[in-house]
């Protein structure tokens, strides 16, 4: 069956400008383009165009998303089987943020009392879950399940200070190494603060210390160009290459 933007766009549940613009940056073409210039699209266009609003949901940026669709391998099959994974892990985070609910509405109202690991629980299961589907397979093949199951065990069982310790640290990390950045000499005393703190936020979640699993960790940093993103949006573009060689400087000592 064929479309029209106007049929296509009531069919999708959006408007025919999203479709236009779509196609405007090569995202969505038409099948073809009839000879009164209407946009046509047919079954193969509709099944992309399915792929495309999966990935909305799960707020991935057009870009990311045109470099996954247009890719030559890639497999809608296996994206779909993504994407009932990654709803899953959602809906289990929702459900354990309307557990977290429920039970602070029991303790307001004195039915029962809340324990202050409880009034965390969603907040550390959906930061565990979002870890899980961004960077598990990567980490695992790294450091192994045993490793990264104890991780995300110690997260779990964080109190309520230790969480907001936690939190803080990584605040404060991603601000020094900004300021460190500034004077750009890795050997600094600034910087060698910036890998002490960065040694001391892992150690809240990791199981053992070691020079070596440190460096492995920061050079994950620099070739994944997610955890690359992630301090660089962050701390400034450079950021992951710079705290990369803070680490390599601290750990050689």
């Amino acid at each position: 069956m064929e479309y029209t933007v106007n049929q296509l766009s009531k069919l999708a549940g959006i408007s025919g400008r999203t479709l236009r613009y779509y196609d405007q940056i090569g995202l969505l073409k038409p099948k073809r383009v009839s000879s009164s210039s209407y946009r046509i699209y047919g079954t193969e266009e509709v099944g992309l165009l399915q792929q495309i609003l999966f990935y909305r949901k799960l707020e991935m940026p057009l870009e990311e998303i045109k470099k996954i669709i247009l890719a030559a391998d890639f497999d809608q099959e296996k994206a779909l089987l993504l994407h009932q994974q990654r709803l899953e892990m959602k809906k289990a985070q929702l459900d354990t943020l309307l557990v977290t609910i429920e039970k602070t509405l029991a303790d307001k109202r004195g039915e029962r009392q809340m324990t202050d690991n409880e009034k965390f629980e969603g907040f550390k299961q959906r930061l565990i879950d979002e870890n899980e589907t961004t960077y598990g397979q990567e980490i695992r093949e790294s450091y192994g399940k045993k490793v990264v199951d104890h991780s995300n065990q110690k997260v779990a069982g964080m109190s309520e200070a230790q969480f907001a310790e936690w939190q803080e640290l990584d605040k404060e990390l991603q601000q020094e190494l900004t300021a460190a950045m500034v004077k750009g000499d890795a050997s600094s005393d600034a910087t060698r603060h910036v890998a002490e703190l960065h040694k001391k936020w892992l150690s809240f979640t990791w199981p053992d210390y070691s020079p070596e699993a440190h460096r492995n960790l920061v050079d994950m940093y620099v070739s994944d160009e997610r955890f690359t993103a992630y301090y660089d949006e962050r701390a400034g573009k450079g950021a992951a290459a710079f705290l990369r060689e803070a680490i390599y400087q601290f750990t050689k000592n």
